[in-house]
């Protein structure tokens, strides 16, 4: 291993003079890059995303978005297209921005533009905005620019959502009160059509039902019993001559009917109408037994014997007459009882019906209340958060640093570029070595023998160098250093001037790298 080290080291002197140059040529082209490279100016600005002044727990925000999703919105807009081109030609960041398209002037502002945000839980949200240009009032003027975009963006983002929250819920409360007032009407429209058999007259009309159906039978009874008198009486009549009437008086008879069919027209008129047919009944009955009191008035002042012609038979007259005209009433109450319970049974019979219909209604009512009722408390916080909003007393952004001139380009680092030259060198004069031993296969020392010839010298014989081979040999190495010497440079040169210049090839190296 001792004997390797040494045997290298005895030809690292033929190897330094190229290796010098590499290195040589490596640290002055880092160099020449490092001043050659013109100073570029950085600055940042800092938002800060603060919490609401107004407790939440008092006014709940209806613009639902975290500090995070705001901060990425904030950047997605600032590198769009157009804000890049309007702040490129506002502020002129590139020299030779008139011979630039559109496309390298957005590349160029994205490439120069760094963005980063500091979002954490129980931490504050922060978003560092950094430009790069070559002059330091072009830097600030576009941090500037940056910072004015995004709290318009922001400010203008919460304020457009709660606008949008606000007239979503009024159109909403709009939309619903008009179905509620189309509800309101259908279920009062329903009601009057359906007015005998509503489920909230159900207990009326079975009390009704029983109230007419006890009338009916009472009807009933009077009407068998008025026949049974009638027959009763026109058989005694017949049988006897002479009528069987205990409610006799000194009033002649055809006055006391009179009397009570005159009682009972009064009753009758104050209980049904003009046109009710038991009022013209009873009225055709008293204009009849009036006319015929009349007619009998004038046979007062003649003789005892006209007077007594035929009472009896008067008498009969009147009795059925009286008879006749309850008993038509008794006929007509059971054919209006009858009518009215057929009329209140099929309301009965449709109240459940009905009944299903209307709850089906109702509930709908009720739902579309329930939703009204949400909307509307919606709508007041809504209205809350847009005037939280617009006061800037919610979650906003805030410039916790603004971005200032910068009295010091922040690159490029000159010295980091020369040291890194020099690594350079250094592992081109290594490799440079390396290289030429791994690509020598030629015998130099016993041990090249016996590994080459599996053979082992009796002994060894150095090559001996005349003056001219020295010479020789001296005149290679420096013709070989003059042409790495010149060609260097040469090609350094050439690459600056018809490729692209050595700064630039050094950026885009290093972009590429990092």
């Amino acid at each position: 291993m001792i004997s390797d080290v040494r045997f290298y080291l005895s030809l690292l002197p033929r190897r330094l003079p190229v290796m010098v140059v590499l290195f040589l040529v490596s640290s002055i082209a880092s160099v020449i890059i490092a001043q050659r490279l013109p100073p570029m100016y950085s600055t940042s600005a800092t938002l800060l995303v603060e919490s609401p002044q107004i407790s939440e727990d008092l006014v709940r925000s209806t613009v639902q978005v975290t500090a995070s999703e705001q901060l990425q919105v904030i950047q997605q807009r600032l590198l769009t297209r157009s804000n890049l081109l309007d702040i490129a030609r506002q502020v002129r960041v590139f020299p030779e921005q008139s011979t630039m398209t559109p496309d390298e002037i957005v590349e160029g502002m994205r490439d120069a533009t760094n963005i980063s945000l500091s979002i954490g839980r129980d931490q504050v949200t922060l978003m560092v905005i950094s430009f790069v240009a070559g002059t330091p009032q072009t830097v600030a003027d576009v941090v500037n620019q940056y910072v004015n975009i995004g709290l318009e963006t922001n400010s203008a983002f919460r304020t457009n959502l709660s606008e949008d929250t606000l007239a979503f819920f009024q159109q909403e409360g709009q939309r619903l009160s008009d179905e509620l007032g189309l509800q309101n009407a259908k279920i009062v429209q329903f009601k009057n059509a359906n007015a005998d058999a509503l489920p909230e007259n159900l207990e009326f009309s079975l009390d009704r039902r029983s109230l007419l159906q006890e009338r009916l039978s009472r009807s009933e009874r009077e009407k068998q019993s008025l026949e049974a008198q009638r027959a009763n009486i026109q058989r005694i009549y017949e049988a006897t001559g002479i009528v069987n009437n205990p409610r006799d008086t000194p009033v002649s008879p055809e006055e006391a009917q009179l009397n009570q069919l005159e009682a009972e027209l009064r009753v009758a008129r104050s209980v049904y109408a003009a046109t009710s047919p038991r009022v013209r009944n009873l009225q055709v009955q008293v204009d009849a037994l009036r006319a015929q009191l009349e007619a009998t008035a004038p046979r007062d002042g003649g003789s005892d014997e006209s007077d007594d012609l035929n009472p009896q038979s008067a008498a009969l007259t009147i009795s059925l007459a009286e008879i006749d005209g309850r008993l038509a009433n008794a006929v007509q109450d059971i054919e209006d009882t009858t009518e009215e319970l057929k009329i209140l049974q099929a309301s009965i019979e449709k109240t459940p019906s009905i009944g299903i219909v209307l709850s089906s209604m109702e509930r709908e009512h009720e739902n579309t209340q329930a939703l009204y009722n949400a909307a509307a408390s919606r709508l007041a916080q809504a209205q809350a958060s847009q005037r939280v909003e617009l006061s800037a007393k919610g979650e906003r952004i805030t410039v916790l640093e603004a971005a200032s001139v910068p009295s010091s380009p922040s690159s490029p680092n000159r010295t980091q570029i020369v040291a890194l030259g020099i690594l350079i060198g250094l592992g081109l004069a290594a490799g440079f070595f390396a290289l030429l031993e791994l690509l020598n296969q030629s015998i130099r020392r016993p041990g090249d023998i016996i590994r080459a010839l599996n053979v082992t010298p009796l002994a060894t014989l150095p090559p001996i160098e005349t003056k001219a081979d020295k010479r020789w040999r001296r005149a290679k190495l420096m013709i070989s250093i003059l042409i790495v010497t010149a060609a260097v440079p040469a090609a350094l040169w050439a690459i600056d001037t018809y490729y692209m210049p050595l700064d630039l090839l050094y950026e885009k190296i290093k972009d590429r790298l990092t």
